[in-house]
């Protein structure tokens, strides 16, 4: 029998994730590719399929430490204007976004990272901050919003060895939303706010319709 096609077990599963994870930390990957690559690790059955998700990554213990040319972001700011930022950008462990009277659109599913923890300082006055993160990442939001909002949507299915984003929002007149982006949503980002709040509002219904259902004591 081709050893190709063992059964892997839960740790075989879990240890790929966080070879995953590691290239991540090392610039390999960004971090939807990590994300995409975990979901698929986690839903492997034999071992082929644990091979395909690493097919293009070379073994760890043959690597020197990572290095990268790239320049980290530190800030993004928007006073007045409209700011997109996308693309392969590396994020050290703390990175600020500021809008005045104006919108960013920051963008990090082809971000880098060079922590398994990383902190997003967003402060929002009168401004709008939208912030994308792929689906399967964690992502912990928090903070003090006066007389606007802060809101996460989409699905939160990270995993147990997921890299975590901390974003900390301040908030005057301003609106700060994380939009979790699965890897099936593409388009540009108001077609993805529109599916990704579609799908949040179709599970909040669901979640209703069961509590519903459920038997009320007497």
């Amino acid at each position: 029998m081709d050893e190709s096609s063992y059964r892997v077990s839960e740790a075989e599963r879990e240890q790929a994730v966080v070879s995953l994870r590691d290239h991540l930390l090392d610039g390999r990957l960004t971090l939807e590719e990590f994300s995409e690559r975990a979901g698929l690790a986690l839903r492997a059955q034999v071992i082929s399929d644990l091979t395909t998700v690493q097919r293009d990554l070379p073994a760890l213990s043959t690597l020197g430490p990572p290095t990268s040319h790239r320049k980290p972001t530190r800030v993004t700011m928007a006073i007045f204007g409209h700011v997109v930022r996308r693309g392969r950008i590396r994020l050290r462990r703390r990175t600020t976004a500021i809008s005045v009277f104006a919108d960013i659109d920051l963008d990090l599913r082809e971000a880098s990272i060079e922590k398994p923890r990383t902190s997003l300082s967003v402060l929002a006055v009168l401004g709008n901050v939208d912030v994308y993160v792929p689906e399967g990442i964690d992502v912990d939001v928090g903070g003090l919003t006066i007389f606007g909002h802060r809101r996460d949507w989409g699905r939160d299915v990270a995993g147990r060895d997921a890299p975590t984003v901390h974003i900390r929002a301040l908030g005057l007149l301003g609106t700060v939303d994380v939009w979790r982006v699965p890897s099936d949503v593409s388009g540009d980002y108001g077609d993805i706010i529109d599916e990704v709040r579609r799908r949040h509002r179709a599970v909040s219904r669901k979640r209703q319709r069961g509590r519903s259902q459920l038997p009320r004591n007497t």
